[in-house]
């Protein structure tokens, strides 16, 4: 891991196309603001934690919960049909 100082407006590049600026200290709570390319996804690191823990947990479908959806689906499809 590399650790840095920075000061109040001073910057933090990772490479050509990535800046992140010290906006603020206050209390004890850094603000900072990232200038980065729009199509690449920034997220806070608890969220990022939340969104792959959903993926993973999406991931583990089980037989029978594929099953129930089939049944679900079929049901509707017929309902449809009526």
């Amino acid at each position: 891991m590399l650790i840095l100082s920075r000061k109040v407006e001073e910057e933090i590049k990772i490479g050509d196309s990535i800046t992140i600026k010290v906006l603020g200290i206050h209390e004890g709570q850094v603000r900072i603001g990232i200038d980065a390319p729009k199509d690449l996804k920034i997220f806070r690191s608890e969220i990022y934690q939340l969104i792959q823990q959903e993926n993973a947990d999406a991931a583990k479908a089980t037989k029978s919960d594929v099953a129930s959806a089939v049944q679900m689906l079929k049901q509707k499809m017929n309902h449809k049909g009526k």
